[in-house]
Order: C-alpha cells, then structure tokens, then sequence
C-alpha cells in the first residue's frame, strides 16, 4: 500500500478503542484514572461503587463481562474512549476495530498479597489454592494471553510495569503517552498516582 493510502486508511484517534487489561490487582484501575486525567474519557457505567481496595474507584463497564456471550454492540461507543477489559476476556474482543492495549504489569508476589487483602476484607478464605499453583497459572495464563495478542493485527499493544509507574511515573506516562499518539496531558497524569495505594509491595 502507498505512503498516501496508508495515511487515508489510518484510523484517527476518535476511531481507536484504548483497552486496559491485565491480571486482577495489577492496576489496571490506576491506569484508567490516569487515562482519565490525561484526556481520554472512560467508558464506565459506574455500577461497582469504590471500597476499601480500590477507593478511587473501579472505573468498570458491566456489559464487558458478558463479551464472551457474544454482548459486543458496546465497542463502537468505546471508540475515542478507554476501557477496562480482563485479561481473560481479551480473545472476545469483535474484530473490525483498531484497539490500543495497555497491558499492566505487576510483580507476582504483590498481586497475591493484594488478593488476600481483599479477601480478608470481605471474610473470603484465602487458603483455598496455595501461593505455588497461582502462581504457575497466572503465568500459564500471561503467557497465553501474549501468544493471543502477537496474533492479532488490529491490536497493538504496551506492556506496563505497575511498579515502575510507581518508581517513576513521569517517564511511564511519557511512554503512554507517545504509544497513543503524543496528545495526553502527562503531567496530570503523573498528578493521579497515589503512593499511598501502594499498599502490598514486594
């Protein structure tokens, strides 16, 4: 294809559909506030109320969880927008649109210390699957969830420390921000991490 059809056929940034996922509890949330800040709207009918785990809120579309029962119709409104989207759940995504994925990364020892905390919290047992096997099948499912994404041509993708946007979350935000096209405002971005979340740290 010419330079010219390419620069026609490129999607604008009001066509593209910017996807935060990751594993629970590895702050995908903060991500989202900090799209929020930086001028992408999220898509988020704010049914799940903040609480003492996520107390600056959930920023969560319900109908996402039903994708995988074919619920789709949602995505076009999605366009111009960010969206939370888990991990799982990914490969349901409908084609014909461009996706932007920012996929967040976090130590493996944190994400636990993180869901055992909000078990406590909501007096859920914590000992039901030992530390060992959640481990193996968290990385069993990151692994399949790469292989899944280096297929796809219509999703681009960023991979994102949690922990180094903790350690320096202006230059992560420079990298956010220069992977979706170079008109975020970083510094509110940067305003949005709050240190005093990070609660569980390695």
């Amino acid at each position: 294809m010419s330079p010219f059809l390419q620069k026609l056929f490129k999607p604008t940034p009001k066509q593209i559909v910017t996807v935060v996922s990751g594993l629970p509890r590895s702050g995908t949330s903060m991500m989202m506030r900090m799209l929020e800040a930086g001028g992408i709207p999220p898509l988020t009918d704010e049914l799940r109320e903040s609480d003492k785990d996520n107390p600056k809120g959930y920023y969560e579309f319900e109908r996402v969880k039903k994708l995988d029962e074919g619920d789709t119709d949602w995505v076009e409104e999605a366009q111009g927008k960010s969206v939370k989207v888990i991990s799982a759940l990914l490969k349901y995504l409908p084609t014909g649109y461009t996706y932007k994925l920012i996929f967040m990364r976090r130590k493996i020892e944190e994400i636990l210390a993180s869901q055992k905390q909000m078990l406590v919290r909501r007096g859920e047992p914590t000992d039901s699957v030992s530390d060992e096997e959640l481990t193996e099948l968290f990385r069993k499912h990151l692994a399949q969830i790469q292989a899944w994404i280096d297929g796809q041509p219509t999703v681009e993708v960023i991979y994102v420390s949690y922990n180094d946007v903790m350690e320096n979350s202006l230059e992560q935000s420079q990298r956010i921000n220069r992977f979706l096209g170079d008109t975020l405002d970083v510094e509110n971005m940067t305003r949005v991490v709050d240190q005093a979340l990070y609660r569980q740290r390695g």
